[in-house]
């Protein structure tokens, strides 16, 4: 496989084409922006989304979709709620779609894949998550992902050699679902942890949020069909547990802001940069409440971000009802 193309320029999809542009690949990254696609090209940098990176020089930026035609596989890298719209406009289906944005349609409730499939029925999907942060990839920091290849093993011994390089480790899962749910949940799940830190409650009570969350992740995956070693692993308990502890994390910062008392509506205005989690509560929620799964914390983030104070949200999750840990209902 000759060229590899990136779909989107932000923090991520930069830090991945610099990872795969490592061993000297040619990687095509698309971005919106054609400032960045030019700054790109002329000086290696992404100073918008990425500046801490000197960027290979075996990247080439554009800002033409159709430029993406020559590339066998496409790793997808847009904000969830655009990736229908973006991959749907690409004048040539790839062979492989690798989709790397996290979260759930919020008109629809579909997952990523299902997006994607529709947008491009002729590409055979894989779902790329993990515990990564953009900067530490974009350094050459070790790190371990999970690749969800909807195509089963056929499309991984296809995809592992474009995608593994020394201090980037894929692990090969067939339940794309799970990887899928436990990227999307995280997301909204960090929120709620830095609202704890921004409330100053202490780190037993963020670990008591990661566990407890963990467990509404776990429950609503295994409904929608997701295995449960899927969401113990990289893509689900590891992913869990980087973005709830660290303010690398963008939606680990939103939720600090929350808890700080700064307004949902003037956060996410202010931001140049997607929280995905904060699009994928209200419909996750909306899901969890459909199917009757008990989804607490979830809950609590979605009133937060509907405009409710930190301090009483947290205050009515501490009141709930004593119960057992594990069951269907705890």
């Amino acid at each position: 496989m000759n060229k590899i193309g990136v779909l989107g320029g932000g923090a991520w999809g930069t830090a991945l084409a610099q990872m795969l542009a490592s061993d000297g690949r040619s990687v095509l990254l698309w971005a919106r922006e054609t400032e960045l696609v030019e700054e790109i090209n002329a000086s290696h940098t992404n100073s918008l989304f990425l500046p801490s990176a000197r960027l290979a020089q075996t990247i080439t930026a554009t800002s033409e979709l159709p430029d993406l035609s020559e590339c066998e596989a496409i790793l997808v890298v847009t904000p969830a709620q655009h990736l229908g719209a973006v991959v749907g406009n690409l004048t040539k289906a790839p062979r492989d779609l690798i989709l790397c944005s996290k979260g759930i349609e919020a008109s629809s409730g579909r997952l990523m894949n299902d997006v994607a499939k529709d947008a491009m029925p002729e590409s055979e999907i894989a779902i790329l998550s993990g515990p990564t942060f953009a900067h530490e990839v974009a350094s050459g920091l070790p790190t371990a992902i999970t690749l969800a290849c909807s195509g089963a093993d056929e499309q991984w011994q296809r995809l592992k050699p474009v995608i593994a390089r020394p201090q980037f480790r894929p692990y090969y899962s067939d339940d794309v679902i799970g990887a899928e749910i436990g990227g999307a949940v995280k997301n909204v799940l960090a929120i709620a942890c830095g609202v704890v830190d921004g409330l100053g409650l202490g780190q037993n009570a963020r670990a008591a949020l990661i566990a407890r969350g963990y467990a509404e992740m776990l429950r609503f995956g295994e409904t929608l069909g997701a295995q449960r070693d899927t969401l113990a692993g990289l893509c689900g308990l590891g992913d869990l547990v980087l973005t709830c502890s660290s303010t690398s994390s963008r939606n680990f910062s939103l939720g600090k802001a929350l808890g700080e008392g700064q307004s949902a509506a003037d956060l996410m205005a202010d931001r140049r940069t997607v929280a995905e989690g904060a699009h994928t509560a209200p419909v996750l929620h909306r899901l969890a409440q459909e199917r009757g799964i008990a989804m607490p914390i979830v809950q609590a983030v979605n009133a937060l971000l509907d405009g409710a104070p930190a301090s009483d949200v947290v205050a009515k999750l501490l009141a709930r009802p004593l119960k057992a840990e594990t069951g269907p209902a705890a």
